[in-house]
């Protein structure tokens, strides 16, 4: 049966079609000794429907937005490249890493160097083979002094990054990393079409659709890609992804079925929103977490005791009761969550706690702190009440918190990564 278990994992992961596993099961002997085992196999069992056409509406979008990988400006470009590209490899709904382009990924030795084998007979749209020098050149792209991409402190820990063969590449990192094959599943580390060293059409993937149409921070139409080397995925004939950052305006479009999907609904009217015939609201434990980054190469935020100031002077119960109308879990300031087999659950919490803020706060000689916050409304529903109420904590502290509203489009080109202190998700 160990033989049968591994090519069932191949059929559910789309290494092999459904004739190949049914043809190579029937030559394992399982089909006649053992009645029913195919129906048992889950991904035959939830086969779902092929066909059709979904509307997506997002929060965020920005005019900035492109279809250039290393440009991660929104959660729109970060949707868009998951779906026309591909990876090397991917985080299942398990949480854990798998192969994706690359048919398989191991270390040499120790995790310090890595060997990926890419698959074979995979087409990018234009009609490309994908092959070693595509990856080589899509994730050397990451690197360097000039590279603008989002991923390229992460590119950085490659040393040399080399192929051997037409699939087969071979990754050298500065120092030894077990978790380099879940960095490779970023959305920015899709894998493009190259010719020569350089990117040949950046319109053009491997992923699961094709794009018909594109009009930054607005929307992109889709349609299925026929020749895609997945077969447990990508059911839909067409799909087009749509940008209202207004959250009223969403939910509107989805009730009166101007859309199918949509994220980010606002907790205060979820319940009355699944109350509706015909819409689900599906409240899901995820990954996804709310960040108050700073510069850290910039006072006063290089201060140690300046940042462990603003991390006491937040009162994250009020937060999780008001804004998210506890539709969520506390943080404790890092990014673990429950969904992750990793999560911590027995870490004490980070109170709410003024007095030591200001402790923190004399130490550093920063008494009378004045800080300007910046976020905006379409950030995520709540985002503009979150620093409401920051600020409100803050006064505790003797902290002044100063909330600066800016636009929604160019959030993530001209704000995140640029000013001191923001208000992200990731």
């Amino acid at each position: 049966m160990e033989k049968f278990e591994a090519l069932r994992q191949q059929f559910d992961s789309g290494r092999i079609d459904r004739r190949e596993f049914i043809k190579r099961s029937t030559a394992l002997g399982i089909a006649a000794s053992v009645p029913g085992v195919l129906l048992s196999s889950t991904a035959l069992a939830t086969i779902p429907k092929k066909g059709g056409h979904m509307r997506i509406a997002t929060a965020q979008g920005s005019a900035t937005d492109s279809l250039d990988p290393i440009l991660l400006t929104s959660g729109f470009s970060n949707f868009l490249f998951y779906t026309v590209h591909s990876q090397l490899t991917e985080v299942d709904v398990d949480g854990n890493i798998r192969p994706l382009l690359a048919e398989s990924f191991e270390p040499t030795g120790d995790p310090a160097e890595w060997t990926l084998n890419i698959r074979k007979d995979v087409q990018f749209h234009n009609g490309k083979t994908v092959d070693s020098d595509d990856v080589v050149t899509s994730i050397n792209r990451h690197r360097g002094k000039a590279s603008r991409s989002a991923m390229k402190s992460f590119a950085e820990q490659i040393d040399t990054i080399k192929k051997e063969g037409n699939h087969r590449v071979i990754v050298k990192l500065k120092s030894p990393s077990v978790d380099f094959p879940v960095v490779l599943s970023a959305s920015t580390f899709a894998i493009l079409p190259t010719k020569d060293g350089e990117v040949m059409d950046f319109n053009s993937g491997a992923g699961g659709y094709m794009i018909e149409s594109f009009e930054p921070g607005t929307s992109t139409k889709f349609k299925r890609n026929p020749n895609y080397y997945m077969t447990d995925r990508a059911f839909i004939d067409s799909a087009e992804l749509l940008a209202i950052p207004d959250a009223a305006a969403r939910q509107n479009a989805l009730a009166t079925g101007a859309v199918d999907v949509i994220g980010d609904v606002e907790p205060k009217t979820a319940e009355l929103l699944g109350g509706q015939s015909g819409i689900t609201v599906l409240d899901v434990t995820g990954t996804q977490h709310y960040t108050f980054p700073m510069r850290t190469d910039l006072a006063p935020f290089n201060s140690y005791d300046v940042r462990m100031a603003l991390k006491l002077s937040i009162d994250r119960e009020e937060v999780l009761r008001k804004v998210l109308r506890g539709h969520g879990t506390l943080g404790n300031d890092h990014p673990i969550s429950p969904a992750n087999r990793y999560h911590h659950g027995e870490l004490p919490q980070r109170p709410y706690d003024p007095e030591k803020a200001r402790w923190h706060l004399k130490k550093a000689g920063m008494e009378d702190l004045i800080v300007s916050l910046s976020a905006s409304d379409g950030l995520y529903a709540g985002a503009l009440e979150t620093v409401a109420l920051y600020s409100k904590h803050a006064k505790k502290s003797g902290i002044t918190m100063e909330p600066n509203r800016v636009p929604d489009h160019g959030y993530w080109s001209d704000v995140w990564n640029n000013k001191p202190f923001c208000l992200a998700q990731w």
